[in-house]
């Protein structure tokens, strides 16, 4: 259903592989522009080069055709480091059950001994379980939850799969013996900062072997801009937010139910911003 609501552009790159200033990861790996699941808050927007997809966001992906055989040349050449799959596009949106280049590059690149760290909010990526499987040494699987509340999920993230879905693939790949992580990100005052909210997602960490990281949400200009009322009300509840007593108590549920809790941006100090590491 999603598709038939995007318009799909096929593009040429000449760079696969682009340096990364991300914590623990070299390169970033970015098989479309844009992205299908519409979330409000999407930071990625920002980031997008591409003007056209930036303005439209939600409604224009663009395909890089020819990833795959730049990659090939570039996995020849390039010194090898960590991969991440995606940083501004989710590499398992709907239209990855079309072109398969995630997995084509995933493929290529475990082959070639690249370690690769994948973020995605879609359970899509049990299609490349078998992949995974075979290279669990070089991989990790990080699935994005905000809450486990369709009714929440669906006003924040409208065409992203639901969060029992992304469950139960953070589920799956544990099972299949691979390394995973739950991303709490970014926590909306008034949507998903309530305590129980962060006592189910812990337990599910726990339950699946899982590392927690955790994010607030970073006001981007865009916020501002657009005519959503939805965003007004994140905007309101923002103001005065008692952030570092909520990053404690998300530090005391980890600490009690045992799981490996750590801020996703944690060299980021009150006076950087988040584009230090994104731009």
């Amino acid at each position: 259903m999603v598709l038939t609501m995007v318009r799909v552009v096929r593009i040429y790159v000449s760079e696969a592989l682009s340096r990364s200033g991300l914590p623990d990861i070299d390169y970033a790996l970015n098989p479309y522009v844009g992205c299908a699941h519409s979330c409000i808050y999407c930071y990625a927007r920002e980031y997008t080069r591409d003007k056209e997809v930036a303005e439209n966001w939600g409604k224009i992906v663009k395909v890089k055709e020819n990833i795959v055989k730049v990659l090939g040349k570039e996995v020849r050449r390039k010194r090898r480091g960590i991969v991440g799959l995606s940083t501004i596009t989710d590499p398992y949106q709907p239209i990855e059950r079309d072109f398969h280049l995630s997995r084509k590059c995933l493929e290529l690149l475990l082959k070639c001994g690249f370690p690769v760290s994948i973020q995605t909010k879609s359970d899509l990526v049990l299609k490349d379980i078998d992949v995974l499987s075979r290279y669990v040494d070089l991989v990790d699987v990080g699935i994005t939850i905000t809450t486990l509340e369709d009714s929440i999920s669906s006003i924040i993230e409208p065409h992203a799969p639901s969060p029992s879905r992304r469950a139960t693939a953070l589920r799956e790949l544990a099972d299949h013996g691979i390394q995973t992580w739950l991303f709490f990100g970014p926590i909306i005052p008034g949507f998903n900062s309530d305590l129980e909210t962060i006592r189910e997602l812990v337990a599910l960490a726990k339950d699946t072997n899982s590392e927690f990281y955790y994010d607030k949400l970073r006001i981007k200009r865009f916020m501002y801009e657009e005519d959503n009322e939805i965003l007004r009300e994140v905007l309101r509840n923002i103001r005065g937010f008692k952030w570092n007593e909520l990053f404690e108590k998300i530090k005391e549920i980890c600490k009690r139910h045992g799981v490996i809790c750590k801020p996703a941006f944690p060299s980021i100090t009150k006076n950087q911003k988040l584009d230090s590491y994104l731009s």
